[in-house]
């Protein structure tokens, strides 16, 4: 029976209501097919076979307007815990309710999420839970210092310096990644993981001695909104505490700028032989020929290929030049 019922109940939710029919034609089309199905290794394997020759059946019968059932699948993994699938039959279970009693449901949410890409095995650890709870006290604090020391304001800037311009670029960049991690890869603990990026270069940033506040204004901002679909309550309290009248769940999900993405320098590798030697900063609009002048006449490098020959010189612009050289 829960097989059998569980084959086609995406459809009675469709038209939950009705009660002259399993559902409505139209209704159905409008809702199907379901945009993302996401469920259980186990669990995939002989439900969404049932569902989608139910499915096709109810198809070949002229029921409903779709062949298939889902458009996409995500096979979430199991969560193991001491080298063993966590099971109540076990008696390896963790309970949420004690974590959530002493460190809250963010860190819950944030350590299943950061620990493993959402369709490998999650091996659970209490240290992991820590650090989780660690980050988010971070970003608590960063953001109660920020509002006692300025207070509500404008988020209208201008570069001033080096500094703002390395702001910029690490809350574009982690826009753009939590943007499409989320939206097109599921990559949670990827989209995390940048977000804790960008957090260290604004501790960084506020410990420097210039400060612009509106630009570092609208870096916690945009901050807390990329963050709240992880930790939701702790973002929604810091929204209203930073005097923010709607709630953060309604707001518009920031959009990164592409011309704040192109750095005027970048840092490259130089190599010889293969071997890394240094990094030097570059002009990103530098020439191949450019770039390569700009390694041989390094200091460093200098030194090291005294008395060899150089034999090719490979640059790759933006990434790194390789010297070979010969005795």
């Amino acid at each position: 029976d829960t097989f059998l019922d569980s084959s086609w109940y995406f459809l009675r939710y469709c038209d939950a209501r009705n009660t002259e029919e399993a559902f409505n034609y139209d209704k159905v089309k409008y809702w199907m097919s379901v945009d993302q199905y996401i469920g259980g290794v186990e669990h995939a394997m002989l439900h969404v076979m049932y569902s989608r020759f139910f499915q096709m059946a109810l198809y070949d019968i002229g029921l409903v307007s779709t062949e298939e059932p889902f458009t996409n699948l995500l096979t979430q993994g199991m969560v193991i815990k001491d080298g063993k699938k966590m099971s109540k039959s076990i008696g390896n279970v963790v309970s949420p309710a004690e974590i959530i009693e002493k460190y809250g449901a963010d860190t819950a949410r944030l350590f299943i999420l950061l620990a493993a890409p959402p369709e490998r095995e999650l091996d659970w650890s209490d240290a992991g839970v820590e650090v989780s709870y660690r980050f988010i006290n971070r970003v608590y604090r960063m953001v109660r210092e920020f509002k006692e020391k300025y207070g509500s304001g404008s988020t209208d800037y201008a570069i001033a310096g080096d500094g703002d311009k390395e702001l910029v670029y690490a809350m574009n960049a982690t826009i753009k990644k939590v943007t499409e991690d989320v939206r097109e890869l599921f990559n949670f603990n990827t989209a995390i993981s940048s977000i804790m990026e960008l957090v260290n270069e604004m501790y960084h940033y506020k410990e420097s001695d210039e400060v612009n506040e509106n630009l570092f204004r609208l870096a916690i901002q945009n901050l807390l909104l990329v963050m709240a679909p992880f930790t939701p309550h702790v973002c929604e309290e810091l929204w209203q505490q930073l005097g923010m009248e709607e709630s953060i769940h309604k707001m518009q999900w920031p959009v990164f700028d592409e011309a704040a993405l192109v750095k005027d320098a970048v840092e490259i590798v130089v190599q010889i032989n293969g071997k890394i030697k240094d990094k030097i900063q570059v002009p990103t609009a530098l020439t191949q020929k450019e770039l390569e002048e700009r390694a041989l006449g390094n200091d460093k490098i200098k030194t090291l290929v005294g008395g060899m020959t150089v034999v090719k010189v490979i640059a790759v612009p933006g990434k790194l030049v390789n010297i070979v050289v010969k005795p």
